[in-house]
């Protein structure tokens, strides 16, 4: 079974989008994501009752289990979070989930209709589903943190020469929380590898598992409890 970066990444292989990491989108009308240009300004906004409710729309191109998978993973954030995804009634800003080419999210919240991109036959998978609305909620992925090389290493000689950019560390907020191996927004071993190499490798034990697609870890629930103060 391939783990999720490899699923993401092969998704994405022929989108004609500038993705940053693999599966960030980068907007056409703006040199840079509101994400890394003022702390806290992409969060969702809490409402009156203190959940914070990011309406949504899904395509009406999915199919029925489709669809369900889609919300079972949304409702997946609920029962560890203050996080409520609900039916997008006026709002302005929402997300619009929709089959697209490809996974991949914008980063954050823009206050405007932002796509989600879930393909069918391939992003419909509740790991991937949770990380790319992990991305639509400001998070970044786990190994371009600031603090990333005492935990990994990166193998740059088996990097793609197209790639490097991609493990760019980002001066983003870890939320006083310790590394993630396990966090469903870590990339697999081969993310943006020359064909049959490894560039990402735990330390010190090489053996720690990375790249899973099942869901939520339970650092990842404390980081979303913090950055939205559940």
């Amino acid at each position: 079974m391939e783990d999720m970066t490899t699923a993401i990444l092969r998704m994405n292989n022929a989108s004609r989008d500038f993705l940053l990491e693999g599966d960030l989108l980068i907007p056409r009308t703006r040199n840079a994501m509101k994400c890394t240009n003022k702390a806290y300004s992409c969060l969702w906004p809490k409402s009156a009752n203190g959940k914070v409710e990011i309406p949504f729309r899904i395509s009406q191109k999915y199919d029925d289990t489709e669809r369900t998978a889609i919300l079972k993973a949304m409702k997946g954030f609920e029962s560890k979070t203050c996080i409520r995804f609900i039916p997008r009634a006026t709002q302005r800003a929402y997300l619009s989930i929709e089959p697209r080419y490809g996974c991949f999210s914008l980063l954050g919240r823009i206050g405007d209709k932002q796509v989600v991109s879930l393909q069918r036959f391939g992003c419909i998978r509740q790991g991937v589903i949770q990380h790319e609305l992990l991305h639509s909620m400001g998070f970044y992925h786990e190994h371009t943190r600031s603090d990333r090389d005492q935990y990994i290493k990166i193998d740059w000689d088996n990097v793609n020469n197209y790639f490097i950019f991609n493990f760019k560390k980002k001066e983003s907020d870890a939320l006083n929380t310790p590394y993630d191996y396990s966090s469903v927004l870590h990339y697999g071993r081969t993310a943006f590898a020359k064909t049959g190499t490894v560039t990402i490798t735990p330390i010190p034990d090489p053996t720690v598992p990375i790249g899973q697609r099942e869901g939520l870890s339970d650092l990842d629930v404390v980081k979303i409890n913090k950055l939205y103060k559940c």
